[in-house]
Order: structure tokens, then sequence, then C-alpha cells
């Protein structure tokens, strides 16, 4: 028998997430209002080496865990004694990162007898659409079924939403994520990491269609394909430099990136053909991407159906997300025990 707990508009879980690189603790009530969001990243560690490495993620993890959420507390002017929840990503992610926070999150639940939740990190990027900032409304409404695109540098899957807790992937990616497509791109043009803003910022005085990069199509389903794109910018790059344009480097970014976003919005615009939803919504990391943003926003007016994106401080890995996701999850599911585990692979749903 499921214990569900019963929770307020005004009560108050604390979000911890460690699924990457992103030291992040939150204070969230209700599930849909922030009090505090705080993020530690660890952009400086990784950039000599291009991209995220594992242990030295958890150890920095590990030196700054409690001072994030005593940062997160004190932001929301509360205590522990206020809190009435605690979730914690619990996968998917780097099992070393996620180890970490959910060791806190265990660890404060012992001290505080409070209920603890293992969130999908999935979820919680679905959720971001559905927490406010302060003095900020919600991106999104409660309008189902709901089509939700997750681009990130770990995932992109287009998620069917049926009501809170209730998914269907109705595409994914079969090899390289929109993110990791953006990163590995920064590396081959030498553009610093992270490589989504840098491609961002390196493309924006650059032609997007100097350059002919293919948009990979899986069959006639609405999955991804990243890989062949990536393959196709190192060839390029190996025949023609960096230089073959007037734009230089600008044209390459500018043209890569543009690949990138008419892939996502080719099969989100196929997913709104086929499914009936009432509104589309773009979360993950790449959501913060402004192309993308506009691109995705022309659907609105194609559709007549509204198409909304997170504040990009919530596009990225936060704890914001996580606490409500937890929230909404301890409502329907109740508490996890102790023995909560981490996934290095923890799919959100099935795909149909």
């Amino acid at each position: 028998m499921i214990m569900t707990l019963k929770l307020s508009p005004d009560t108050l879980t604390l979000g911890i997430e460690t699924s990457c690189d992103e030291t992040a603790a939150a204070v969230v009530a209700g599930g849909r209002s922030i009090r505090a969001n705080y993020v530690a990243t660890q952009d400086d560690l990784h950039a000599v080496f291009g991209g995220v490495v594992p242990e030295i993620a958890s150890r920095r993890h590990t030196e700054v865990i409690t001072r994030v959420v005593d940062q997160a507390l004190n932001q929301a002017g509360v205590s522990l004694n206020d809190i009435a929840l605690i979730a914690a990503a619990h996968g998917p992610g780097l099992v070393g990162s996620l180890l970490v926070g959910v060791s806190a999150a265990k660890g404060y639940a012992i001290a505080t007898g409070l209920p603890l939740v293992g969130v999908n990190h999935l979820e919680g990027h679905v959720m971001s659409n559905f927490v406010a900032l302060p003095s900020q409304q919600p991106a999104a409404q409660p309008l189902f079924p709901s089509l939700c695109l997750i681009a990130s540098g770990g995932h992109t899957d287009l998620i069917l939403m049926q009501e809170f807790g209730d998914y269907q992937i109705v595409g994914w990616t079969r090899d390289d994520a929109a993110g990791e497509a953006l990163d590995k791109a920064a590396r081959v043009m030498e553009l610093g990491y992270p490589g989504g803003p840098a491609i961002e910022k390196a493309a924006v005085k650059g032609d997007p269609q100097a350059i002919k990069f293919p948009r990979p199509t899986i069959d006639d389903s609405l999955d991804f394909s990243f890989a062949g794109l990536k393959t196709a910018l190192v060839r390029y790059v190996e025949e023609h430099g960096l230089q073959a344009t007037t734009g230089g480097v600008a044209d390459v970014a500018a043209s890569y990136q543009q690949a990138v976003v008419d892939t996502l919005v080719r099969n989100v615009r196929a997913s709104i053909e086929t499914f009936s939803v009432r509104q589309v919504m773009i979360c993950g990391g790449v959501a913060a991407n402004s192309t993308l943003r506009l691109a995705v926003k022309q659907l609105e007016k194609v559709f007549s159906l509204p198409v909304v994106f997170p504040p990009r401080e919530l596009c990225t890995d936060n704890a914001a997300m996580i606490a409500a996701a937890g929230h909404f999850q301890a409502q329907r599911q109740g508490s996890d025990g102790l023995g909560l585990d981490v996934f290095s692979a923890l799919p959100l749903a099935e795909h149909v």
C-alpha cells in the first residue's frame, strides 16, 4: 500500500541536485514557488579538459555540498526545522556525483526525521516548466496532454505528458544528445567549454546558411541522431579548415548550430502533428539557446498553442526543479526509505 504524503501549497521542500558537475540546493514552496535556488558551478575545473571529469566532479561535490545547502536555506530565510520534505536527484547521471547528493540527503533525513524522495533528473527538467522564480509565474500551466522536449548534454527526449508523473517517450536520441553534439563541435572548433554557449556566442555574426550540414533522420520515427552531424563537421574542418568562408569560424558555428536547431524543431513539429497536445514545453540546457527558442516559438502561431520555456537559469541543472518534482512525487507515491539507490541510467518512461 502506497502511503502518500499530504503536502500543502505552503509546504517547503529542500531539493538537492548533483547528477553531473553542478552542486545545487533549493527551497521550493508547494512544488511551484522558489524561495531559494543556489548553484555552485565547476566550469573552471573542467574547462581545461574540454568536458566533465567524473572523479573531479564528485570530489568537488563532497567539498561544497553542505555549504551549498546552508546557502540555500539562508537565502530562503529558513532552517531545517521549517522544511517538510527532502528531495534528491538519484539518476540518471554520474554515479559518483549522484552518491554525494543522495548521501547528503539521507544524512539530513536521519538528522531531522524528514521524509526523503529520490527524483528522476529528467522529471526535474520537465518540472522546471512548472516552477516559478520569485515574483514570476511558472512558464507552463497544467494543460494536458503536453509535449515536452528535453534537450541537454546527456539527453534529447520527446515526452508526451498526460499528467504529473504520467509520461511516454515518443522520441529520443539514438546516439549523441543535442548538447553533447554542441560540446563536441566546440572542441573541434577550439571554442572552449562549456560548448553550447561557446558555439552560440561564436555564431552571432555568422551565416547559418553558409555551410550545408546534414539534418539526420531516423526512418519515419520521431527519434534523433546527431553523431552523423558531428562527423560531417569533423570532415568539413579537415577538408576546408575554419576559414573557408567569408565569416570563418562564425559561419561554421552558425551553420552547425542551425543544423542542430532544425533537427530538434523538425521533430517537435512532427510530434505536434502526430499527437493532440495542448501545450509544448522546451527544457534542458540547450533550451537556453536563443536560436532554438526563436525557432520553436514560431510553432506557436502555426499550431495555435502555447510554446513555453523555463527561465534560462532553470534550463541548466538546478535543485529547484528537483524540489518541485519531489513535492508532486511525494503526493503521488509517498517517501522513499534510506535504502534509496543511485542509477547512471534511469529512463523516465517507456519509449513508445
